[in-house]
C-alpha cells in the first residue's frame, strides 16, 4: 500500500521544506508501529527543485483478522481463506487514511513549531497512489475531487489482466492529483475520501466518526456537491450518523453564507429558557400565567380564526408550538423549521418522534434551513408563524426574511410576535437599557413594528391588523405585539415546484433518515 506526496521548489524555496511540513527528515528513513502493521516513510528525492515523500503501509493480514472482529472486507468475507488472501495489503484504503492521520498528525492539523509560517502557503503538490480501489470508476474520482482545486486529476483504471484486455477493467485505479494546495487541504482530503472510494471500513464506526468527519472536511466539505455520497459513505451507511452529519454540515454551510460563526446560528437556549421571562412563573407553578404561555394561547386563537390546517413555525426552537399544534386534530400537517441543530434536537426530544405513533408521525416534520434563503418546502401552507424570531434577526438580514417569506413562500396567513420594548420599564428584575434576551438585536417600540407590518404588508399584497399579547397597559401597551397578515389574494395558492429554492439539499427532516445518493454502480 503506497502513497507519494511531491513538490517543486527554488533555492529560495526548497522543496525539501516538505520535509519540514510532514515533521519527517528528508535524510531519514522512518517506521512507525500501526494497529495493523508497519507503515514506512522515505524520500525517494529531496533536493532543492524536487522533494517527494512515500508512505508505505505494510498490512498484517493476521493482525488484521484479528482485529476486524468480523467487520469490513479484512474481516469477514464469504470464503475463510479470503480473510488471509484479499487486497487490503496493496490498495489503498481507511487502513492507509488511518496511517496518514498517524504519521502525518501535525501535518494534517496544519502545525509546523519549527517553520510556523509554511502551513499556510499553498505549494505546487502531485500526489500519486498506485491502486486505489474505486467502487464507482474514475468518474466517482473525478466527481469527488475535481471540486477541490485540483488543476489535474487522473484516474487510470486498471485492467484485470494486461495479457488479456478483453477481460476488462477492475475497479481500482491509478490516482494523479496535481495543483496548488496547502498540504494540510491535501492530506484531509485523502484521509476522507480514502474510505469513501474504497466503501468499506476496517473499523467499528462509532458516533465521534462525525466528528472525525467534520474536523477533516473543515473548509471543503459542507460546500461539497457530493457531501452527502461522502458523508454516506465514509459514515459506512449509518443513516443516524449521516443524518446528523448533513445536519451540521448544512448549518455549517448556512453560516458561511451568512458570514456569521456556527455559534451565532445554533444558539439554542435550555428548554426552560422561555418560560424564564421577567413578570411571570415557570410553567407547572402557582402564579401569573407566563408570557411564553399566553403567546402560544393568542397564536393558536389566530390560527383557529384563520381557518389553518397546515401550519409552518418558522424558527421553531424547542417544539413548544410545535406540541401544543398536535395536539389539535384539526392541523392535518405541522412543519417545524429551524437552523439550529441543537434546538431541533430538543424538539425531537419533546415531541418523542421516535416513539411517536405512524397516524400522529405523518401530522409533522422538522426541518433545518434559514429563512435568510428562499425555500421550496415552504411553498403551499395556509399559515406561517414567526414566534419571537425577527428580534433575532440583524436589521440589514430582514429584507431577506420577508422576501422568503412573503414573497416567495406566500402562506394565507402569517403571524408575527416581537417584543414591546416599551413595555421594558415594567419588568422589575430588567435593568434600564437592556433588551430581555442577550441574543436580541434590536427590540422595536409598537410604532416601529407597526411601520415594518405595514411596508412588509404593502409590498407583499398582504392586509395587517395587531393584536396584544399580554396585560395591554394604557402607558406603554402590552409586552408581546402580534401582527396578523393576512393575504388579498387567498385563493391563490403557490406552486411549490416554481418557487426558487438557493438552501441546500442536505437541510432533512428530523423524522426521517437520510437516503444514500445514487453512485454510478452497484456497491
Amino acid at each position: 500500500m503506497f502513497l507519494t506526496i511531491s513538490t517543486t521548489g527554488s533555492p529560495e524555496r526548497p522543496a525539501t521544506d516538505l520535509g519540514y511540513l510532514l515533521h519527517k527528515h528528508p535524510g531519514k528513513a522512518q517506521a512507525f508501529s500501526t494497529s495493523h502493521g508497519a507503515a514506512h516513510v522515505f524520500y525517494p528525492e529531496a533536493t532543492a527543485q524536487r522533494c517527494t515523500a512515500a508512505l508505505m503501509l505494510e498490512v498484517d493480514p493476521v493482525a488484521l483478522v484479528r482485529r476486524g472482529q468480523g467487520k469490513g472486507r479484512g474481516g469477514a468475507p464469504d470464503a475463510a481463506l479470503a480473510q488471509y488472501v484479499n487486497d487490503r495489503p496493496y490498495a489503498a484504503s481507511s487502513l492507509l487514511a488511518v496511517a496518514l492521520s498517524g504519521v502525518f498528525r501535525s501535518a494534517l492539523k496544519g502545525h509546523c513549531a519549527a517553520r510556523p509560517e509554511l502551513p499556510e502557503q499553498a505549494r505546487p503538490l502531485r500526489v500519486e497512489i498506485p491502486a486505489l480501489p474505486a467502487r464507482g470508476g474514475a468518474e466517482l474520482v473525478h466527481r469527488l475531487f475535481d471540486p477541490l482545486g485540483w488543476d489535474l486529476v487522473r484516474a487510470e483504471p486498471v485492467p484485470l489482466d494486461e495479457r488479456f484486455p478483453e477481460w476488462g477493467d477492475s475497479r481500482y485505479v491509478r490516482l494523479v492529483l496535481e495543483g496548488e494546495l496547502r498540504l494540510a487541504d491535501a492530506l484531509r482530503q485523502l484521509y476522507v475520501l480514502l474510505p469513501v472510494l474504497d466503501d468499506a471500513k476496517h473499523y467499528w464506526i462509532a458516533p465521534d466518526e462525525v466528528d472525525k468527519l467534520l474536523r477533516a472536511g473543515d473548509g471543503w466539505l459542507a460546500a461539497h456537491p457530493e457531501n452527502a455520497l461522502i458523508s454516506s459513505r465514509y459514515l459506512a451507511r449509518h443513516k443516524r450518523l449521516t443524518q446528523s452529519a448533513l445536519e451540521r454540515l448544512e448549518l455549517v454551510r448556512l453560516a458561511e453564507a451568512d458570514g456569521s460563526e456556527v455559534e451565532e446560528l445554533d444558539n439554542a437556549v435550555d428548554e426552560a429558557a422561555d418560560a424564564d421571562e421577567p413578570g411571570g412563573a415557570s410553567e407547572g407553578q402557582e402564579g401569573p400565567v407566563p408570557l411564553a404561555v399566553r403567546r402560544r394561547d393568542a397564536i393558536l386563537a389566530a390560527l383557529r380564526d384563520a381557518g389553518a390546517q397546515r401550519v409552518l413555525d418558522l424558527g421553531c426552537g424547542q417544539g413548544q408550538l410545535v406540541q401544543a399544534l398536535l395536539k389539535d386534530p384539526a392541523y392535518s400537517e405541522i412543519v417545524g423549521m429551524d437552523v439550529s441543530v441543537r434546538a431541533l434536537n430538543l424538539a425531537a426530544k419533546r415531541l418523542r418522534l421516535e416513539r411517536m405513533g405512524e397516524r400522529q408521525s405523518a401530522r409533522v416534520r422538522l426541518l433545518q434551513g434559514s429563512l435568510a434563503y428562499t425555500d421550496k418546502r415552504l411553498a403551499g401552507y395556509d399559515a406561517a408563524v414567526l414566534g419571537e424570531v425577527i428580534e433575532h434577526l440583524d436589521p440589514e438580514r430582514l429584507p431577506a426574511l420577508e422576501y422568503a417569506v412573503f414573497g416567495s413562500a406566500r402562506p394565507r396567513t402569517v403571524l408575527v410576535t416581537t417584543p414591546n420594548v416599551e413595555y421594558n420599564v415594567r419588568w422589575e428584575t430588567l435593568p434600564a437599557g437592556h433588551v430581555r434576551h442577550g441574543d436580541h438585536r434590536f427590540e422595536w417600540t409598537r410604532a416601529e413594528f407597526r411601520a415594518w407590518a405595514g411596508s412588509v404588508a404593502e409590498r407583499h399584497g398582504y392586509g395587517v391588523a395587531f393584536v396584544p399579547v399580554g396585560d395591554d397597559d394604557p402607558e406603554v401597551g402590552p409586552p408581546t405585539q402580534m401582527a396578523v397578515f393576512t393575504r388579498a389574494d387567498p385563493d391563490t395558492t403557490t406552486d411549490p415546484d416554481t418557487t426558487t429554492d438557493t438552501s441546500a439539499d442536505a437541510g432533512t427532516t428530523t423524522d426521517t433518515t437520510t437516503d444514500t445518493p445514487k453512485e454510478g454502480e452497484a456497491a
